[in-house]
């Protein structure tokens, strides 16, 4: 089984959120997930307030093998500086 770290659409139309999970990835999109990460609001005022990430568990993850999707990769790097 390849685990991929990816985001997964939430909310409403217009108005998106975004899950961080670890997932199966021949899974759909939002489909069932291994575990939940973080979340990911880009609509959000605050820069602050845009990003929360579990980061004990993405490196966790990344240890056991997973692969980080090109996005998520981008905003862990947001998330470092």
């Amino acid at each position: 089984m390849a685990v991929t770290i990816r985001l997964s659409r939430q909310g409403a139309k217009k108005n998106p959120n975004y899950l961080i999970v670890a997932v199966d990835s021949a899974k759909k999109r939002d489909g069932a997930f291994l575990e939940r990460l973080g979340q990911y609001f880009p609509k959000a005022k605050e820069a602050k307030d845009k990003l929360k990430v579990n980061a004990e568990a993405v490196k966790a993850w990344q240890a056991k093998g997973a692969q980080v999707s090109q996005t998520v990769g981008q905003l862990l790097k947001t998330l470092a500086k």
